[in-house]
């Protein structure tokens, strides 16, 4: 037999199928082990935990950052409402200045005006107390602008008063439109504060010559008839005058008058008629007005009562306190 065993095979015929031997063992069909499973690595773990960690950093640091910038937004915005506050304040500090110096010049033209009038026997052209009570008023009002405001005006106003008392008074010292004893006399006591006006009724009363009121303590009123009756000289008039005088400078005088009156029983009259004797030298209440060689009038002027040496020097102490002088308010 040949020692190929396909030889002599028919072509496509796939041979005698492999024989069992009878005594080879049956093979086990093979089992498939299922793999083991791996745990990670150490590596691997703290990695993931890294990531987490950082995730939850991550977090926590965009909430920071947001929370920082809301905290800063709102940290501008106070620092800008305090710079809005402060600009305020300061604007209000200046507004405050500038009123402050506003009243300041107004209490310097007051004063302005008041220097010349120092010295005239008549305190109340400038009321001091009026100028003390605009002092109080501004230190009371030294926070309000607007309070201020009024003050200025009112310093403003005072002034103005003032010196519309004091427009003219030069021109009317030296003119005596009346051309008479009475109004030279006034013109030249007064320094020409005091009006002469003749009336020819009686303001005065039915016996007086002339009369002060207090209403009108600059002007004196005189009788018309005054000028031409015959029992009146100029001499007369004088006297009379300077009595008048006494009465503007006791209302224009009140407190030193009040003081000296005690003097003279409260008595106005007396005491202007005191004023009279005292600086008029040579007069007296009683006079004779001659009217031929042979007869005269006997006048008396005034009312009866001739004061004595005491009495006049109280007149001088009082003429010495009178008048406009300077003051210190709001100090």
């Amino acid at each position: 037999m040949p020692d190929d065993p396909a030889a002599g095979r028919v072509p496509g015929d796939p041979g005698p199928a492999p024989s069992l031997a009878a005594d080879a063992p049956l093979a086990e069909a093979p089992v498939t082990v299922p793999a083991e499973r791996r745990r990670p690595r150490a590596s691997v773990v703290v990695l993931a935990v890294l990531l987490a960690v950082a995730v939850v950093a991550g977090g926590f640091g965009f909430f920071w950052v947001v929370t920082q910038l809301q905290e800063a937004r709102t940290l501008i915005g106070d620092q800008q409402q305090q710079i809005t506050d402060q600009q305020r304040r300061l604007d209000e500090q200046q507004e405050m200045i500038d009123r402050k110096d506003q009243f300041g010049s107004a209490m310097n033209d007051l004063y302005a005006t008041i220097e010349p009038l120092v010295g005239l026997p008549y305190a109340m052209i400038v009321p001091w107390y009026r100028v003390e009570d605009l002092a109080d008023r501004a230190w009371i009002h030294r926070r309000n602008p607007s309070a201020l405001d009024q003050d200025v005006m009112d310093v403003q106003r005072l002034t103005s008063e003032i010196s519309s008392r004091s427009d003219g008074v030069s021109a009317q010292a030296e003119s005596n439109a009346s051309g008479t004893a009475w109004e030279a006399t006034l013109d030249d006591l007064g320094r020409g504060w005091v009006s002469t006006v003749f009336e020819g009724a009686t303001p005065c009363g039915a016996t007086a010559l002339a009369c002060v009121s207090g209403a009108q303590p600059f002007t004196v009123h005189v009788r018309a008839d005054s000028q031409t009756d015959p029992t009146m000289t100029d001499w007369i008039r004088t006297g009379a005058a300077y009595h008048e005088y006494a009465h503007v400078l006791q209302f224009t005088n009140p407190q030193p008058t009040d003081d000296a009156l005690a003097s003279f029983g409260g008595d106005a009259e007396t005491m202007a008629d005191c004023y009279a004797l005292t600086f008029l030298d040579g007069w007296s209440l009683d006079h004779e007005v001659a009217i031929d060689a042979y007869s005269y009038y006997e006048v008396t002027v005034g009312y009866g009562y001739t004061c004595d040496a005491g009495q006049r020097q109280v007149i001088r102490d009082w003429v010495g306190r009178l008048g406009v002088t300077r003051q210190v308010v709001g100090g």
